[in-house]
C-alpha cells in the first residue's frame, strides 16, 4: 500500500509514528511541504536529517537535521492552554510530510454502500450535466487550514465525482463560515443553502458545538434535523452529513465531548435517511499511532493538509 503526505511533528531525537508499521525503507521520500516540488520544497534526507525504524514504522531528527523541532514550538508540552495567551501558536513550520510503502497498510475508511439514500445524487451524476455540490459547516468544511484551497476536503470531493463521473458538470460551491455551531448554520441557512438550488449538501458542524458552554448535544440534532428537514423540502437536494473529528486534547475551551457530537451526528442520518461519513472514526483510527500534533495544522482543531485528506478519505468511502 502506498501512502502519500503521511504528516509527523518531531520533537529532539524521539521517534514519531507514521500511520503504518512496515515500512519499505527505499520507497520513503520525505519533505517539507505536502505536495512535492513546491519552490520552497526541502527534502530530506535519511541519515543527514532523520533516522528511520522502518519496521516500527517511525522517523526520529537526526543530530544536525534540517527538520524543525517541535519542542520550540510556543504550545510543546502546554497542558490545559488557552491559544489566547501564545501568540504565534500553529504546527504550519513543523510539519513533516513522508510518502512510502507499508506491507500493514489497510483502508482509511470502510467503504460503505449508502445508494439507498442518495438516489437522486447517483442518477443525477450518471446521467451528466450540472451538478451543484454545496459544502455547509464551520471553520473546518470552509478550508481551515489547508496550504492551498485545492487541498480542501470539499475540492478534493469535488474533483472525485467529476473524475468518477466525467460526463457530469460539477459545480462546488463552499458555503461554510468560520466559527459557526448549528445555531449558526440554522441562521445561515437561507443564504448560503436554500436560495443556491443545490443537487448535493455536505453538512459538517460539532466541532463549535462542541465547545465549552456551546450548543448541548440534543439541541446539536435537533438543530441538524431543522437543517436537513428545509433542505430537503425547499430544494429537493439530498443530504450528505459528516462527523467532526476530537480537538486537541489539552484545549481548554473544548468540552472533548466530541464522540457524543459524532454519535449524534451518526443518529441524526439514520434518524433522517440521510447519507453519514464518519470522520471521527476514521481519525480515532489513526490517533491510535499518532499524536494529535501532527495532524493539527494550528494544533487546536483544524486539520493540515493530511488531515484535509482523511476528510476526503471519509467522505470517499460513502459509495452509491
Amino acid at each position: 500500500m502506498k501512502i502519500n503526505g503521511d504528516s509527523l511533528v518531531l520533537s529532539k531525537s524521539e521517534p514519531g509514528n507514521l500511520c503504518f508499521d512496515g515500512v519499505a525503507p527505499e520507497s520513503v521520500v520525505a519533505r517539507s511541504t505536502y505536495e512535492p516540488g513546491l519552490e520552497d520544497t526541502i527534502l530530506y534526507e535519511s541519515g543527514r536529517d532523520y533516522v528511520l525504524d522502518a519496521e516500527r514504522g517511525t522517523l526520529a531528527r537526526a543530530t544536525d537535521s534540517r527538520i524543525p523541532d517541535f519542542s520550540t514550538n510556543v504550545l510543546y508540552g502546554q497542558k490545559k492552554f488557552d491559544h489566547t495567551q501564545f501568540p504565534g501558536y500553529g504546527n504550519h513550520d513543523f510539519f513533516v510530510y513522508v510518502d512510502y510503502e507499508t506491507s500493514h497498510g489497510r483502508p482509511f475508511a470502510e467503504e460503505s454502500n449508502q445508494a439507498e439514500r442518495l438516489p437522486k445524487t447517483g442518477a443525477a451524476l450518471r446521467a451528466g450535466g450540472p451538478f451543484k455540490v454545496i459544502a455547509y459547516g464551520d471553520s473546518i468544511t470552509c478550508g481551515g487550514e489547508a496550504s492551498t484551497p485545492r487541498l480542501q476536503f470539499p475540492d478534493r470531493y469535488a474533483r472525485y465525482l467529476t473524475e468518477t463521473f466525467p460526463q457530469a458538470k460539477v459545480e462546488l460551491e463552499n458555503g461554510a463560515t468560520g466559527g459557526d455551531s448549528t445555531k449558526q448554520g440554522v441562521a445561515r441557512l437561507e443564504e448560503k443553502v436554500l436560495t443556491r438550488q443545490p443537487d448535493l449538501v455536505l453538512v459538517g458542524f460539532g466541532m463549535n458545538d462542541n465547545n465549552t458552554g456551546s450548543v448541548p448535544v440534543k439541541q446539536f440534532e435537533d438543530n441538524l434535523v431543522g437543517m436537513i428537514t428545509a433542505i430537503r423540502e425547499r430544494t429537493g437536494a439530498e443530504i450528505l452529513l459528516f462527523s467532526a473529528f476530537p480537538p486537541h486534547p489539552d484545549w481548554v475551551h473544548n468540552s472533548h465531548r466530541m464522540v457524543l457530537y459524532a454519535d449524534a451526528t451518526q443518529a441524526v442520518a439514520e434518524r433522517t435517511a440521510s447519507a453519514y461519513a464518519d470522520v471521527f472514526a476514521v481519525w480515532s483510527k489513526v490517533l491510535e499511532r499518532k499524536d494529535p500534533s501532527s495532524l493539527l495544522a494550528n494544533n487546536i482543531n483544524h486539520p493540515n493538509d493530511f488531515g484535509h485528506w482523511l476528510y476526503y478519505m471519509a467522505l470517499k468511502s460513502v459509495r452509491f
